[in-house]
């Protein structure tokens, strides 16, 4: 009688050993998760994201707006990369690394086909455990953003607007989602 397969725990060490290969390494729960390079479309729409993101973060002073590769530590040793988060103002980067990176305000994944199911359960299981304060998930191809908040059982699917507002003592980020999907984006033009 074969024993049952038992899935490997990896740890964060043993993941930040593997080699650069052009791969995305995260380590969620134990879990290593494996992405190939993204596609064009997936860079397009993730820079076309930060640019309308990290203006707002600049000028309201809430941070620094990044994009992954990154290795932020959610707690429980994970090695988390968001294609796009903000943080706090990092605490002494130079000495602690992504480890002196606080829980993101807001991480983004733009949605990819090797990457759906990830991105909508396993990380969005984690990174509302975390308490990271809101994530989107943009759909290129469906033309909506599903944003989740830590306590959500479900998404709230914007396909006209998105707003974003991390203080309530400032107003939100408001993105027109139809200016923002570009057509040409739409099923895997890139």
């Amino acid at each position: 009688m074969a024993m049952p397969q038992v899935e490997r725990i990896w740890s964060r060490d043993e993941v930040l050993a593997l080699p650069n290969d052009g791969k995305r390494y995260e380590l969620i729960d134990g879990q290593l998760l494996v992405s190939p390079s993204p596609r064009a479309v997936h860079q397009l729409a993730l820079v076309a994201l930060y640019d309308l993101v990290s203006i707002y973060v600049g000028h309201h002073r809430l941070g620094v707006t990044l994009l992954s590769p990154a290795d932020l530590d959610l707690g429980r040793g994970d090695l988390s990369q968001p294609d796009l988060y903000v943080v706090p103002e990092p605490d002494r980067p130079a000495e602690l690394g992504w480890r002196g990176f606080a829980v993101p305000l807001l991480a983004v994944e733009i949605l990819s086909p090797s990457t759906a199911r990830h991105d909508r359960i396993t990380k969005r299981r984690r990174y509302q455990q975390a308490g990271v304060g809101t994530y989107w998930i943009a759909d290129v191809d469906a033309g909506a953003i599903e944003v989740w908040t830590p306590g959500a059982e479900r998404p709230v699917v914007a396909d006209r607007t998105v707003e974003w507002q991390p203080d309530r003592a400032l107003p939100p980020l408001v993105i027109d989602l139809e200016r923002y999907f570009r057509p040409e984006w739409r099923s895997g033009a890139g």
